[in-house]
């Protein structure tokens, strides 16, 4: 296996995103967190050295990141929240740093390259 030179930001809903889901889509109220969470998104971003430099790379990229979650869910943008702050982000998702990232396709196996 090879390791990539990247880190894998892992992105999970919480119950704030959860209550917006199921105000603009009636057919969701019965959808859980655990639903949505089942799957998680996991975005490969650069390399970090600290959490320190992951909060700050989220907060430089967190609108991209709002956006394709909301695009995800439901597509009429005039039903996203106006204000889309880093602060409301942090209150609707949870981003969490993995630093191994493993690439196993075919050929790729072997550790000597």
């Amino acid at each position: 296996m090879r390791e990539v030179n990247r880190s894998a930001l892992i992105l999970t809903a919480k119950p704030a995103f959860l209550d917006w889901v199921r105000e603009v889509d009636a057919s969701s109220s019965d959808l859980t967190l655990e639903d949505i969470n089942e799957e998680p998104v996991i975005y490969l971003v650069p390399e970090f050295e600290s959490d320190e430099e992951f909060a700050k790379w989220v907060e430089g990229h967190f609108d991209d990141i709002f956006q394709e979650q909301l695009a995800g869910w439901w597509t009429d943008q005039r039903l996203w929240p106006t204000d889309r702050s880093v602060r409301l982000f942090q209150n609707w998702f949870d981003c969490q740093s993995h630093s191994v990232v493993l690439d196993v396709v075919p050929g790729r196996l072997s550790r000597v390259e």
